[in-house]
């Protein structure tokens, strides 16, 4: 743990050393997002590899790089690309450029992801907030000695995706006629896609969308005293519902075609929290 808070303080260290930016509002770019880095008036860039003994993503689609600007002069921070427990990373690397986010000043997190559809009532191309997740099939980031300076050992977790936000961002969906399902979303280790029989255990268990990141992230988050939002992309339905096989290459096509849509979402909670800073 202390080797985790040493490059936690040495990425920060280098990072301040690159620019004094202060960002409000950091923003994880998932699958179909890539594009809306194009849409932040930038100001700094730094690569994971520029950090020592930060994870570098290794997934097609995740340029793995901290991008910083404003958006509707907003200061905000974009993780473009993350990185993975299923890329054989541990689960405290997975969520370092989450902590160090936090530690640079963030006070809202947005995670974006593409997902896979569980509740039938539900089709590709369609958004989901986030309201609720499990996280009971991947590790918990909080494992080992708890870093005080982040957060408490024993973090409640009864709210961990933001009323006020979750409602600002349903504000946001009804005002440009974006339909946006609310549920809750599983995260799954990968890389396999799920069997059917584990979306039939999924659905039972009362998951509405499942993906292979973001709870991670969001319980890091949580832990750190950040408030969360979270909108996944459905780009397509879980294994079992349609008779057909599942491709990554599919479920990113999907992504960017709907990408424009979770843009304005995105574009247009950041510009709520600008105005009215979303009360808590």
């Amino acid at each position: 743990m202390e080797q985790i808070e040493m490059k936690l303080e040495n990425a920060v260290k280098m990072i301040r050393e690159r620019t004094n930016f202060r960002p409000r509002v950091a923003v994880v770019l998932g699958s179909g997002l890539g594009k809306y880095a194009e849409k932040l008036n930038k100001v700094a860039e730094i690569s994971y590899s520029e950090l020592p003994g930060f994870p570098v993503s290794t997934v097609a689609g995740h340029d793995g790089k901290f991008l910083f600007g404003t958006i509707e002069d907003v200061p905000v921070v974009m993780m473009s690309g993350r990185v993975h427990y299923y890329e054989g990373y541990d689960m405290q690397e997975v969520v370092m450029p989450i902590r160090v986010m936090g530690l640079l000043g963030v006070e809202v997190l947005v995670l974006t992801n593409a997902a896979g559809a569980v509740n039938t009532a539900f089709q590709p191309g369609e958004f989901m907030m986030i309201t609720d997740h499990i996280s009971a099939f991947v590790p918990s980031p909080l494992r080992g000695p708890n870093l005080e300076k982040l957060g408490p050992r024993f973090p409640d977790m009864s709210h961990v995706y933001d009323p006020e936000l979750c409602a600002a961002m349903s504000c946001v969906a009804d005002g440009i006629g974006i339909r946006l399902n609310r549920g809750v979303y599983l995260q799954w280790q990968g890389p396999t896609y799920e069997t059917p029989a584990e979306i039939r255990m999924f659905r039972a268990l009362g998951a509405d969308a499942v993906g292979m990141s973001t709870a991670c992230e969001a319980i890091a988050a949580k832990h750190m005293g950040m408030r969360v939002c979270g909108v996944s992309c459905l780009t397509n339905m879980a294994a079992g519902i349609l008779d057909q096989p599942l491709d990554h290459r599919e479920v990113q096509e999907i992504a960017n075609k709907v990408g424009s849509g979770l843009e304005q979402l995105v574009t247009g909670l950041i510009r709520e929290y600008g105005k009215e800073g979303i009360k808590e």
